[in-house]
C-alpha cells in the first residue's frame, strides 16, 4: 500500500501542476489586406538565432524575430519586407501575425548569410 501511495502522490502533484492555457479566440486576420503586401519566402532560419532570411522579389532581406518564434524555412510571409525597422508581418503558413525587425534588404543570398552569421555570433550564442 505504501508503494502505491508513494507512486500515486507524486503523479497527482505532477498532473496538478500542469495547466492548460486557454488563449481564447484570436482576432480574425484580414487576408485581403495582407495579400496585397510584398510576398516573401523564408530562405533560411536557425533555431539558435533570432535572425532569419526572407527571399523577396528584389533580393534577400535579413530580419530579426521579436516577441515570438522564428518562422520555419519555406514559410510564406507577407508585409513590408523592404523597409528598415519594426514591421508587422503576416505568416500565412502558420496563420498568424508576428513582429520583425528588418535589418537589411536587397542583398544577395551570400551577403545575407554573412550578415546573419555576424549578428548571431555577436548576440551571445
Amino acid at each position: 500500500m505504501k508503494k502505491i501511495i508513494l507512486f500515486v502522490l507524486p503523479m497527482v502533484l505532477f498532473l496538478a501542476a500542469c495547466s492548460r492555457q486557454d488563449t481564447g479566440p484570436r482576432q480574425p486576420i484580414d487576408e485581403s489586406y495582407w495579400l496585397q503586401r510584398e510576398r516573401g519566402i523564408v530562405a533560411y532560419s536557425d533555431f539558435q538565432c533570432d535572425y532569419y532570411i526572407v527571399e523577396t522579389y528584389n533580393g534577400f532581406s535579413l530580419m530579426r524575430a521579436w516577441g515570438g518564434f522564428t518562422p520555419l524555412r519555406g514559410s510564406v510571409v507577407y508585409g513590408d519586407l523592404n523597409r528598415y525597422g519594426m514591421q508587422t508581418i503576416y505568416n500565412r503558413s502558420e496563420g498568424l501575425l508576428m513582429q520583425a525587425d528588418v535589418r537589411d534588404y536587397w542583398m544577395t543570398y551570400w551577403d545575407a548569410i554573412d550578415q546573419m552569421d555576424w549578428y548571431c555570433s555577436t548576440s551571445g550564442f
